[in-house]
């Protein structure tokens, strides 16, 4: 019995492994040519999250996307979301395993963006203004969201619709974020704020301002 369950187990790694190699996508397997642009180097692990539209979204070169990352454009798969794309990912990005990234008008992130697992991006979210109508079954909302290159956002982290994030911003595990906010600073917090930022010929320093807009149409939470 001990001797069947060792080779049952091996075997079972064993595929897993082989599985995990081959059924990776990159620019050069057929699920990749599905993307409207890969770029050289770019590898989604294997096993991927919910992907669909495909069409809609590119990915710089050298990007690497952990596994179970959700990546769509759209409401579901099948509809015609216009020329435009509508995720972007930059080059020399790492995705964490377990992340969601879902675009439904614009998502741009810069080359170089780094994060930790379980991270959502979104630039949608429900209406909640009328109070006879479940708030799942309202029309949703868009506003699109930018994240500067040569970000970090933490594990866990939520950016929400209209958000943007300046170059080489720090997002903490856990924060919460909605809004504009400069370059250079580091955001946490429920909901994020800036709570240190670098100011040329001083260097960084602790801050404690509100974001800088909280755009009237990003549908997020209060």
């Amino acid at each position: 019995m001990a001797l069947g369950r060792r080779l049952i187990s091996g075997l079972i790694h064993r595929l897993w492994s082989l599985a995990a190699t081959y059924g990776a996508i990159t620019p050069s397997t057929p699920a990749g040519y599905r993307f409207r642009s890969l770029g050289a180097g770019v590898f989604i692990a294997f096993p991927p999250g919910s992907v669909f539209g495909e069409k809609w979204i590119e990915i710089g070169a050298g990007t690497l996307i952990g596994e179970r990352v959700s990546l769509s454009a759209g409401m579901a798969p099948g509809l015609d979301l216009g020329p435009a794309a509508i995720v972007r990912l930059g080059a020399g990005c790492s995705i964490g395993r377990g992340s969601h990234i879902v675009g439904h008008q614009s998502i741009d992130i810069g080359d170089d963006v780094f994060t930790g697992p379980y991270v959502y991006i979104t630039d949608q979210n429900h209406a909640y203004e009328d109070l006879d109508t479940p708030i799942g079954r309202q029309w949703p909302r868009n506003s699109a969201v930018v994240i500067g290159a040569g970000s970090w956002l933490g594990a866990g982290a939520i950016i929400l619709p209209g958000s943007r994030l300046g170059r080489h911003t720090v997002v903490a595990a856990g924060a919460v974020v909605r809004g504009v906010f400069p370059d250079n600073c580091v955001l946490a917090g429920v909901p994020a704020r800036v709570v240190r930022e670098h100011l040329p010929g001083h260097g960084w320093r602790t801050a404690g301002p509100a974001p800088l807009h909280h755009p009237a149409d990003s549908g997020g939470r209060p």
